[in-house]
């Protein structure tokens, strides 16, 4: 049984309700000329309410930098932020793997720049948390019956809230997270992590840099929480910008982004403090489609391990499916380093 939820304490449910509202009335960040609003999608990483605030000074910067209002719009949902995306409703978002490369590759969308962080590292890393005070205290017991526990995990989008995951440990040990858990609570890291705090989910999965910000948010939840599994480096989240803006009018936004925070004076300490706020970023570099490769190369190796682990009719089923994803991969891969503008 899934359980989509908004939020498992009353602080995430309000942030929900009025990130929603937010949301669809949300208003330019900055009265800047006649020219219509740049329209920038967040990832929902906490609460829709909570990542709308994160990010508008930022935004606001952004809005005068470019002369012409940029207006927000923060979700609860992976799901909810695809379909903005699909319907032509963002103009501009800020996205991790999955989400960037299927705004690359199918949504005529283009990647301007990568954001970094203090920690200097090329990427974060996917955790699996469990209570220190828990029903298992180890990686091989979750392993060994994973039909005993209530999994708390990210949409089948996030890269790390399920993708690598799913790759790096559970589909090598033959566990498919989806059907061999007890139940399943699927939601943003902060809903998970707060799910096994509160005893309401006996494993989640979750990201470094999102559980040092939950540290600071809910450090008595937080002080319950162990972790008992690692991934490999993931790549940092992407800004993509739609290809049907001018090469020029794009060159200004990365322009905007690579210069952030790296001032002198009061300006630059302002810009370096909102970035602190944003999630802990340090600021961002130019990068393009190219850029992507490593979440191309992730989907590809899920599917097919997919593939590999599932079973069907026959075996020349299997080799058909297999082929697919090759030519797939192969494709995706020759458009990112094409960079087609």
């Amino acid at each position: 049984m899934v359980r989509r939820v908004g939020a498992v304490l009353w602080r995430c449910a309000l942030a929900l309700l009025l990130g929603v509202q937010l949301a669809a009335t949300a208003q330019p960040a900055a009265p800047a000329g006649n020219a219509a609003p740049l329209r920038f999608g967040i990832l929902p990483l906490g609460g829709a309410f909570e990542s709308r605030n994160d990010w508008e000074p930022l935004l606001a910067d952004l809005s005068r930098a470019i002369g012409r209002p940029v207006s927000v719009l923060s979700v609860t949902s992976y799901e909810a932020l695809e379909q903005a995306i699909q319907r032509n409703e963002v103009d501009m978002a800020f996205l991790s793997g999955k989400m960037a490369l299927d705004a690359v590759t199918l949504h005529r969308m283009t990647v301007v720049a990568q954001v970094t962080r203090h920690d200097g590292l090329p990427g974060y890393r996917a955790l699996l948390l469990t209570r220190k005070a828990g029903p298992f205290n180890s990686l091989r017991d979750l392993l060994a019956a994973p039909e005993r526990w209530r999994m708390a995990r990210g949409e089948s989008r996030s890269v790390s809230g399920f993708i690598v995951p799913q790759l790096q440990l559970f589909l090598p040990n033959h566990i498919v997270m989806e059907t061999r858990f007890r139940s399943e609570l699927v939601g943003t890291h902060q809903v998970t992590a707060l799910a096994v705090a509160n005893g309401e989910a006996d494993v989640a999965t979750n990201n470094t840099a999102d559980f040092e910000r939950f540290r600071l948010q809910f450090p008595a939840e937080a002080d319950r929480l162990q972790v008992i599994w690692e991934s490999e480096l993931i790549p940092h989240a992407q800004i993509v910008m739609r290809r049907d803006y001018s090469r020029d009018f794009q060159k200004k936004v990365q322009d905007f982004l690579v210069d952030y925070a790296r001032g002198k004076g009061q300006r630059g300490e302002a810009e370096r403090a909102t970035l602190k706020s944003l999630h802990d970023l340090a600021g961002f570099l130019a990068a393009g489609n190219s850029s992507l490769l490593p979440a191309a190369k992730l989907s590809y190796q899920l599917a097919r391990q997919s593939a590999m682990t599932s079973q069907w009719v026959n075996e020349a089923a299997r080799q058909a499916r297999l082929q697919r994803i090759e030519s797939s991969y192969a494709e995706q891969v020759a458009a990112l380093r094409d960079n087609p503008p």
